[in-house]
């Protein structure tokens, strides 16, 4: 019987993957999406071949049709919850065995706390969800079978993979030029619950 499968997987981006137009369209950010072939924190490994066949369906079917929709913080569920949307996977690509993506940060009320927290340089990591069940291939070691399906990514705050996180040194803040360059600018901040607190009471 298939079993809800999560995984942690580093999303490590730079100040200088962090892209918004001048004209309003939504943050995005590039990073990797999950690995195959490498034993993660939980002791799982995702076969390339099974992986592989998996991100082609998913960008088949979900990334091209603009509906690869993840949630900040990941449910206990196979199905995505459209009401914490917080970002939307524009495209993927393979570099090695790493499953690169480009993702989009809507502007749900998810998003635009998803999209502050990037902002102000809080760590995130990103976490797969999918189906499937696993057999055991050695001590304290199991390899994701063939019947997995992947459902899809989601933004977290405390990754089991260490250092599976996302972050910048500090805030990152934009300036427009007159010549349309977009600049980016780091400063700290050291309150999270503050970030929160201030979005929430936005979106009421």
């Amino acid at each position: 019987m298939k079993e809800l499968i999560v995984d942690y997987l580093p999303f490590v981006f730079t100040k200088q993957s962090l892209s918004e137009s001048v004209e309003g369209v939504k943050l995005r950010v590039r990073g990797i999406l999950q690995r195959a072939e490498q034993k993660n924190q939980n002791g799982r490994i995702y076969p390339f071949d099974v992986l592989q066949r998996e991100a082609k369906k998913y960008e088949e079917n979900f990334v091209n049709q603009k509906r690869a929709m993840g949630e900040l913080d990941h449910p206990d569920s196979g199905v995505v919850n459209l009401k914490n949307v917080s970002h939307n996977v524009l495209k993927m690509w393979w570099e090695g065995k790493d499953l690169m993506g480009e993702v989009e940060i809507l502007t749900t009320p998810s998003g635009n706390i998803l999209q502050e927290l990037l902002r102000c340089g809080i760590t995130l990591g990103i976490s797969s969800r999918g189906m499937g069940t696993v057999k055991q291939i050695g001590e304290n070691t199991v390899e994701v079978k063939d019947d997995f399906e992947l459902i899809a990514f989601d933004f977290v705050s405390n990754p089991s993979t260490v250092g599976a996180f996302m972050h910048t040194a500090g805030n990152i803040n934009e300036s427009v030029k007159s010549d349309g360059v977009v600049t980016l600018a780091v400063r700290k901040w050291d309150n999270v619950e503050t970030i929160i607190r201030d979005i929430l009471s936005e979106v009421k």
